[in-house]
């Protein structure tokens, strides 16, 4: 079965899969595709395979180390997607919490080991973009495990990381020199993109295709430094645009209040 329309990332699909079904047993409740995969603005060069595998219960300790030895044996595969796997294991109860619990879940993020940690301030768009757009590996409709996402719950998990990152911007050196990466300044302007789309619609859409939409309605001054950002290539972005990017920070966070 063609999951998606690229047959390596099938095939690394099917490989976890396989090998997670056989670790969990009857702890495995699903696996799907979320991410760029599922909101179909996935780019082979650039996009990672993300996915959530649904677990009855919490993942022990035996389990845990299984998996951590499967994700360390892929990453030394030589598979041109070793180390563009990023991955969460949730029990299907953490599923209808509409923000990050204190508990830690096993997670997978490109170049890492498997490592347990609290859900990211976005948990509420990851829950969207899963019962949503999810692509089915394994399990039941994802929609079936799951409420409807409260769009109030979007607005919160965006106002919690644009004031945080406006924070980390004014008060964090170390934050700013991350920002100064052309591949990290990309990443801030284009989830900004996609806040203030979320925002507007409370819905969630992809990166790229929310940064089309605020070059349509934003006035030229954004228009420009959005398209001068996604556009640009590696190396390290100049003062100007580090300017800018804090200053669409705030932008995005006065019009999350």
């Amino acid at each position: 079965m063609d999951t998606t329309p690229y047959a390596d990332v099938n095939a690394v699909v099917y490989h976890f899969q396989g090998r997670i079904e056989a670790i969990l047993g009857p702890h495995f409740r699903g696996m799907y595709l979320y991410g760029s995969l599922a909101l179909g603005d996935f780019d082979p060069k650039t996009s990672d395979i993300d996915f959530i595998v649904v677990t009855n219960g919490d993942i022990a300790d035996d389990h845990f180390l299984a998996l951590s030895e499967m994700h360390k044996t892929f990453e030394e595969s030589g598979s041109l997607w070793s180390r563009k796997i990023e991955a969460a294991y949730i029990p299907q109860e953490a599923l209808e919490d509409s923000a990050p619990s204190e508990a830690k879940y096993p997670q997978i993020e490109k170049g890492t080991s498997l490592f347990r940690e609290h859900l990211e301030p976005g948990w509420a768009m990851q829950r969207y973009v899963l019962r949503e757009h999810g692509i089915v590996i394994a399990g039941p409709n994802p929609a079936t495990l799951m409420r409807p996402v409260d769009p109030a719950d979007i607005r919160r998990a965006i106002a919690t990381i644009t004031r945080t990152w406006l924070e980390q911007a004014h008060h964090d050196p170390s934050w700013l020199d991350w920002l100064r990466d052309r591949d990290a300044q990309t990443f801030v302007v284009l989830t900004l993109c996609r806040s203030l789309y979320m925002l507007e619609f409370g819905t969630v859409a992809s990166k790229p295709a929310a940064a089309r939409w605020a070059q349509q309605i934003l006035d030229q001054r954004w228009s420009a430094f959005i398209e001068r950002s996604v556009a640009s290539g590696k190396g390290e972005a100049p003062q100007t645009d580090i300017d800018d990017t804090v200053a669409f920070i705030q932008y995005v966070v006065e019009h999350s209040r």
